[in-house]
């Protein structure tokens, strides 16, 4: 057995390092980006906001570092970006329920880590308190947006959901309409009947050919924001 001395400073430094790791990070450094869809029905237009996702993942280098969290139902992964950080996620939920997975991962991402293997523990060091209680502002959502053609972006700060369900289900689950929004246009129909089809269908050849350098642009347009707002004041401040 150690000498008591040594006994006490071993559990001052564990002490220490357990708030190094619990306690949060510095206020208006953490960020969630949610990419809006239907699980399964990857390649169609509704789903586009996942294909952002996607390449996000793919540009911060955790393309491969997914996790499936039953909690929250939904896809995870932690990047870092300066000295920011995002919770990357991916519903498994309907379009219409997507936000209730965005708010279970915004205000109960304490609990959602408890009782998680020592892999998940690992791949999510910080994640008990570093996002537990994110404000809306600090949540990112990224959708498809019909009134827009393929190819154009644009970021809403706020608002009505103008029509979306998945964003409409955020809004209601977070009960606000603050959060940050990145749509990514893909075209009306002329007939108003064809909408559905149109939005649940995959992308056409033709249309496939001007994706990858939407999602590339659409990336670096979510990037450059965060940055800038990670430097800037705080979030509602």
């Amino acid at each position: 057995m150690p000498p008591p001395g040594l006994w006490r400073a071993g559990l001052r430094l564990s002490r220490g390092m357990s708030r190094c790791v619990l306690e949060p990070g510095p206020p208006g450094k953490r960020w969630l980006v949610a990419g809006l869809g239907n699980p399964g029905m990857p390649g169609t237009r509704h789903s586009v906001g996942m294909a952002v996702l996607g390449q996000l993942a793919r540009r911060l280098g955790v393309a491969e570092s997914w996790v499936r969290d039953r909690r929250c139902a939904a896809d995870l992964a932690l990047a870092s970006l300066g000295d920011a950080q995002l919770v990357l996620l991916r519903p498994r939920r309907l379009m219409n329920a997507n936000g209730r997975s965005v708010a279970q991962a915004t205000v109960n991402w304490e609990n959602a880590l408890l009782g998680r293997s020592a892999v998940t523990r690992a791949t999510f060091p910080l994640c008990q308190a570093e996002l537990f209680g994110l404000t809306a502002q600090e949540v990112y959502l990224v959708h498809d947006e019909l009134d827009k053609p393929l190819g154009k972006l644009a970021l809403k700060l706020g608002g009505s959901a103008r029509g979306h369900n998945g964003v409409r289900s955020c809004i209601s689950c977070l009960n606000s309409s603050a959060m940050p929004r990145l749509r990514v246009g893909i075209g009306r129909p002329t007939h108003p009947d064809a909408v559905q089809a149109h939005v649940l269908g995959c992308f056409s050849p033709s249309e496939q050919e001007l994706l990858p350098p939407l999602l590339e642009r659409a990336t670096d347009l979510l990037l450059d924001h965060i940055r800038e707002r990670s430097q800037g004041p705080l979030p509602g401040s």
